[in-house]
């Protein structure tokens, strides 16, 4: 990108109006979660009809996606913040260095992942959370899920710097060739081919490596270019990068934890309570996608705004992504609750007890989905701004500082609904720990506006 197209970009970012900005970014961003959750979902219906086991075998894997996620967003995140404040303030080269240390060492940690992976498929697997009839189906699904591990983090990177940077349509194209990709290649690589379920991890694994392709072809050519020549692993990038990162990367790496203590907790009660809660999981993900979507809409805006300290536009893209969130959210949650037995039976209509279980599952996180709005994007706008430790605090709350021991204190008490609900609850204490902390962040940019 020459100094132009840069200045074109920071008077757009800047003067443009805050509304018609974030919805522009935050198509692309909704969209390609959307896409994303989908195809997830679209692994866990085809794989269901091989039966409730494999179907569980998806929720084992569910945690070890949230830890590449967690690589991916980490790098991401760290790189894309600093990257975004950077242009704000129209320093270039800072860009351009810490785009090519963010995405190689990115690829790094992926080979570093899928080996120890491979070489420990077994441990890591009853890890998970397998049980003995688990085991066979979550074998064959996460080896390939591991091999492309090194894609699939970078291909995330990539997205999101692509995003801070006001890019968001050029990485929409690159997730959404994937996910079309991998929703065509599961019914012929599971039924045609007769691979079972690593079909659908082979599936899985060859969209993730498309996606890097197409998005490190527009990566090179659109924006901030990455080049090995850039590449400057030192002390002072890596603290930026855990600056704008650690927050995403505790709160996908304590999804991990959480999912792995979720899925040793519900394989006392059967292979269908696993398959249960990862197929309410994948649903979900819809919701928290438009909701992540429209948040990563704002985090450029944000980023940009606060670099030329333009706080005024902060609070008003702050305002208008929240209401933008929580409008949808309101009719998905009691449209949820209504449909929720049709919803769970379309996975799996012979399994009774799965189905009894999910609908329970997804009624209960029915009630808090519309606070999923204010959670998140206090945790975005936080985490961009630079506000390392709130935004990490928020990020941990939901499914660690909360859930964790919600899970430990709740199961004993009420076995199985205590597993169930342990969500929702954490959910309702993550919202009221929000507060103070977004009341804290706005007073000290209505100060900082006052020196100005």
């Amino acid at each position: 990108m020459n100094s132009n197209e840069q200045n074109e970009k920071f008077t757009k970012m800047t003067t443009e109006p805050v509304g018609c900005l974030i919805v522009s970014l935050a198509i692309p961003s909704a969209v390609i979660m959307l896409i994303t959750a989908l195809y997830n979902m679209a692994d866990t219906f085809f794989v269901s009809f091989l039966g409730t086991s494999a179907t569980a075998a998806v929720g084992i894997g569910f945690p070890l996606m949230a830890v590449i996620q967690a690589i991916g967003f980490f790098f991401g995140h760290g790189t894309g913040n600093y990257i975004a404040r950077e242009l704000g303030a129209k320093n270039h080269e800072n860009a351009s260095r810490m785009a090519a240390t963010g995405f190689f060492s990115a690829f790094f940690a992926g080979i570093l992942l899928a080996v120890f992976g491979i070489l420990f498929l077994n441990p890591l697997i009853r890890l998970l959370g397998a049980t003995d009839t688990i085991l066979p189906f979550a074998r064959a699904y996460l080896r390939f899920i591991l091999i492309g591990a090194p894609f699939m983090i970078c291909s995330l990177m990539q997205n999101n710097l692509l995003r801070y940077q006001g890019s968001s349509f050029y990485g929409m194209i690159g997730m959404l060739a994937g996910a079309l990709i991998n929703i065509a290649l599961d019914p012929l690589f599971i039924f045609v081919f007769r691979w079972g379920i690593a079909g659908a991890s082979f599936a899985t694994m060859i969209s993730q490596f498309i996606s890097f392709m197409v998005l490190f072809i527009y990566s090179s050519r659109k924006n901030v270019r990455i080049q090995f020549k850039h590449f400057s692993p030192d002390l002072a990038n890596y603290k930026e990068i855990i600056r704008g990162g650690l927050p995403s990367l505790m709160r996908q790496g304590i999804a991990g934890v959480s999912g792995i203590c979720m899925n040793n907790f519900a394989g006392g009660y059967g292979d269908e309570a696993i398959a249960a809660i990862a197929i309410v999981q994948r649903v979900f993900m819809m919701a928290a996608s438009l909701v992540g979507g429209i948040g990563q809409g704002f985090q450029p805006v944000c980023g940009f705004n606060y670099g030329a300290k333009l706080f005024g536009r902060v609070k008003q893209g702050f305002r208008f992504s929240l209401t933008v969130m929580t409008i949808p959210l309101l009719p998905i949650g009691i449209l949820g609750f209504i449909f929720s037995p049709r919803i769970i039976s379309g996975f799996r209509p012979d399994d009774p007890y799965l189905i009894e279980i999910g609908t329970r599952a997804f009624r209960y996180q029915c009630f808090t989905v519309p606070l999923l709005g204010w959670i998140t994007i206090n945790n975005m706008m936080m985490q961009t701004i630079g506000k390392a430790f709130k935004a990490s605090l928020l990020a941990i709350a939901r499914q660690g500082l909360f859930m964790l021991p919600l899970l430990f204190l709740l199961k004993p008490l009420f076995g199985l609904t205590g597993i169930l609900i342990s969500q929702p609850i954490a959910d309702l204490f993550s919202f009221v720990l929000s507060i103070p902390l977004s009341v804290s962040v706005f007073r000290e940019m209505k100060q900082n506006a006052e020196l100005l």
